[in-house]
């Protein structure tokens, strides 16, 4: 019987006698330094500085916008939302989301 546990790829090994499932997760996740990457080559693509960004978004000061281009954070779905419009590309196409992770322990 194959063991099945939703949001994972199960892998069933024994150890010691006992039968232990082991897993990578399916879910994406996303690598926030490429992502950082791909927001600055975008912003740089269409000629923008920080600075308009900054404006665009109505930030006081442009700590944010140098943090999602270091990776650092990412931004609210709204401001995600924003930047895609500005940057005129999908939501997606901002994300660069790395495949599958390893889940190094057990499941059970």
């Amino acid at each position: 019987m194959k063991p099945y546990i939703k949001g994972f790829h199960t892998v069933l090994r024994q150890e010691r006698g006992t039968v232990v499932m082991y897993g990578y997760t399916q879910f994406p996740t996303i690598n926030l330094k490429e992502t950082g990457k791909r927001i600055q080559l975008l912003r740089q693509q269409r000629g923008l500085s920080v600075r308009d960004m900054q404006q665009y978004f109505g930030f006081e000061y442009p700590q944010a916008i140098y943090k999602w281009q270091h990776g650092e954070c990412l931004p609210t779905v709204d401001n995600l939302l924003a930047l895609s419009r500005l940057l005129q590309v999908n939501m997606e196409d901002l994300l660069v989301v790395d495949r599958e992770v390893p889940f190094f322990g057990a499941l059970a």
